[in-house]
């Protein structure tokens, strides 16, 4: 196969002839294709990998233009779906790598379909709930990932290989409380700040790729574009001393659905509910901090109410939640990923 026009990277000792051969026989999923999947598409395309996997459930819209850098106004225009106007784009951008497109809700259904037939799986994804999934999922498979996130102007990346690194679950035994865990639609997002973070992992991608798995970062490293504090947190000898329920224990809770917030769509009233299954306690005034910055809140101590963007919700005190606005229930999901946090 004629890979000269990767000429230039492959000039990269670390990489070379054999190396670059050997991302273009590679296959990888990304499962997310927002602000940082765009970025790792665009990049790991260009790259030459010969096989991607983009899995996301969600439509583009105006404010995602912003930071998500394979999407313009004319996909708004045709009401495309993120995972098919990536497609589109990186079909003109490289035609010799196979592209396949997912629209669909990333769920304990669907995840070790997605993660069995490729030699790496990227995190593009904003929530914890889909972490945990894909941390299973790849213990479970032995399947190398990398977990990326970004709130603000701040960034957290991480590479995990099972049975040699620690796992997510090692490093964060379970998800924070909701209203402890701001999204980019309640504390927003530096658009640099996900380029920095998606450019870390496809580094890592290539790395792992190309044979140099011996030299990918083995530490949960923070970056913050704004303040340019740079922080490594060393994660040596984690998984011995841990007793991590995924990697000690092979105990995949994510993938037997217990642990997925369950849906209800609510009949005749353009409505879903949300009930999750780890029963928290929200903080409500500590919500309502995040929420008064982009619509209008109520609460007491039994239940909190909103409207935000034509959706109305009341949340109650262990995180069950009613959307009013749609009866979809993988829209509702991300309705609540983004305002509420899983």
């Amino acid at each position: 196969m004629d890979i000269s026009r990767y000429h230039r990277q492959y000039l990269f000792n670390k990489i070379g002839e054999a190396g670059q051969r050997k991302l273009v026989e590679s296959r990888i999923t990304i499962i997310g294709c927002g602000a940082l999947g765009t970025i790792l598409v665009n990049t790991l395309a260009r790259a030459g990998v010969g096989f991607i996997r983009i899995v996301d459930r969600d439509f583009i819209e105006l404010n995602n233009l912003q930071r998500q850098v394979l999407f313009d106004e004319n996909d708004i225009k045709e009401n495309l779906p993120k995972a098919i106007a990536a497609d589109r784009k990186i079909k003109q951008i490289n035609s010799s790598i196979q592209i396949e497109s997912i629209v669909s809700d990333v769920n304990y259904t669907n995840i070790e379909r997605w993660v069995q037939d490729v030699d790496l799986v990227l995190d593009g994804t904003d929530n914890f709930e889909t972490r945990f999934l894909i941390n299973d999922a790849c213990v479970k498979a032995k399947k190398p990932w990398i977990y990326g996130a970004v709130i603000g102007s701040h960034g957290l990346t991480m590479t995990i290989i099972p049975n040699e690194t620690p796992c997510l679950r090692c490093v964060f035994e379970s998800a924070p409380p909701p209203e402890l865990t701001p999204t980019c639609d309640t504390a927003g997002i530096i658009a640099t700040a996900s380029a920095v973070i998606a450019s870390l992992e496809a580094t890592e991608a290539i790395k792992l790729l190309t044979g140099n798995a011996k030299e990918i970062n083995r530490s949960l490293y923070s970056y913050d574009v704004w303040t340019r504090e740079t922080k490594s947190f060393k994660l040596e000898g984690l998984r011995e001393a841990t007793d991590c329920p995924t990697c000690k224990r092979q105990a995949f809770q994510f993938l037997t659905g217990d642990s997925a917030p369950k849906t209800t769509t609510l009949c005749g009233r353009n409505a879903v509910q949300i009930t999750r299954p780890d029963r928290i306690k929200l903080d409500f005034k500590e919500l309502a901090g995040r929420f008064e910055k982009t619509g209008e809140v109520k609460f007491n101590p039994f239940m909190f109410q909103a409207k935000i963007d034509g959706y109305e919700f009341s949340i109650f005190p262990d995180g069950r939640a009613i959307i009013k606005g749609t009866n979809d229930p993988a829209q509702a999901k991300t309705i609540y990923s983004k305002y509420i946090g899983v």
